[in-house]
């Protein structure tokens, strides 16, 4: 009489902030709630003057945007606002612009630039894995270029001047808005449609070689961790790629030079207590020193990772706008 081995019940072999797990068995398993620390932000929108809707980009993949409008604009041409094309963060894993901190966030971006924003999700890994999340944000600015030609929602016409448009995401919609930004270049997306600048909010990096960082300095409290970047990575690599990939580490060893790349402006915001911190350091010098490009480095001192979706109302948050609002205001009309 034979006997088989006992059946194991599957267990989770990675978890991110609760809300996504992968099971020993390959399975995946989210949660239809965002964290509890993000569902908790008080979004305002009352008191930001900003109307807003949900639209679906992309009906193939159930993607969703979230578009956003200050509610007092003129009719009048010199009323139109710059564009703000975002991507939410979460470590190309876990996200949506519906989530509230991210909601805030973009609330805040539309109210006090003011600018039109236009919130976009994206396949997440593992189910997707990268450059899935990079290849959406180029078809994300297809949609744009759609909208901008009468094609998207008319909902953005009296208000949107896509001859001013800003690609924009925090963490790993900050790489999203990197790659954005290279695939398009400064002539942007076709007539009428300008790229005036990127803008990168603590974004997502990593590569082999750990850095100061991120071996000696990352406090234990810390928002993002090594060990949460490490499993981010493991999740939304393609199989068998590592930390040095272009996709995750865009000016790494293994990245291609973009010397030859003509870009428009690059705003790097980084935290001074945020793990990625060197990472960002080390991107923007090597854009602007190597690779000529026009490069402006921020640090906020004593700043978390994604401080300002974490409390988008916070003093730390109102500097950020500040700096924001210069950048655009800076580039929003510069040849």
């Amino acid at each position: 009489m034979s006997s088989s081995a006992p059946q194991t019940e599957p267990h989770v072999v990675e978890d991110c902030r609760g809300v996504l797990q992968l099971m020993s068995d390959g399975t995946v398993r989210r949660s239809a709630e965002p964290p509890a620390l993000f569902s908790a932000v008080d979004v305002s929108e009352d008191e930001c003057g900003v109307e807003w809707k949900d639209v679906t980009w992309d009906p193939a993949h159930g993607l969703n945007a979230r578009l956003y409008r200050p509610r007092h604009l003129g009719a009048a041409n010199d009323a139109r606002i710059p564009v703000v094309a975002y991507f939410h963060g979460g470590g190309f894993c876990i996200g949506s612009g519906r989530w509230p901190n991210f909601h805030a966030w973009c609330l805040r971006l539309c109210s006090e630039l003011p600018a039109v924003v236009l919130s976009f999700d994206y396949r997440l890994a593992p189910e997707h894995r990268l450059p899935a999340a990079q290849e959406d944000g180029a078809r994300a600015m297809s949609w744009l270029r759609s909208a901008a030609a009468g094609g998207g929602d008319p909902w953005l016409a009296d208000a949107a001047d896509f001859a001013r448009v800003f690609v924009a995401g925090d963490s790993a919609g900050g790489n999203i808005a990197h790659h954005v930004a290279v695939g398009l270049g400064r002539a942007g997306l076709g007539p009428g449609v300008r790229i005036r600048g990127a803008l990168l909010l603590a974004p997502a990096m990593a590569g082999d070689a750990r850095t100061r960082a991120e071996q000696l300095e990352c406090p234990r409290d810390a928002f993002l961790t090594t060990e949460m970047c490490d499993r981010y990575a493991r999740l939304a690599l393609p199989e068998g790629a590592s930390r040095d990939d272009s996709v995750l580490s865009p000016a790494g060893p293994r990245a291609p030079g973009l010397e030859a790349v003509e870009m428009a402006p690059v705003l790097v915001v980084a935290g001074g207590r945020d793990v990625l911190r060197d990472r960002n350091a080390q991107y923007a010098r090597r854009m602007k020193e190597e690779w000529g490009k026009e490069v402006e480095y921020v640090e906020v001192a004593g700043a978390d990772h994604g401080f300002f979706v974490v409390d988008p109302w916070s003093e730390r948050a109102d500097e950020l706008v500040r700096i924001v609002r210069r950048f655009v205001v800076d580039h929003m009309d510069t040849e």
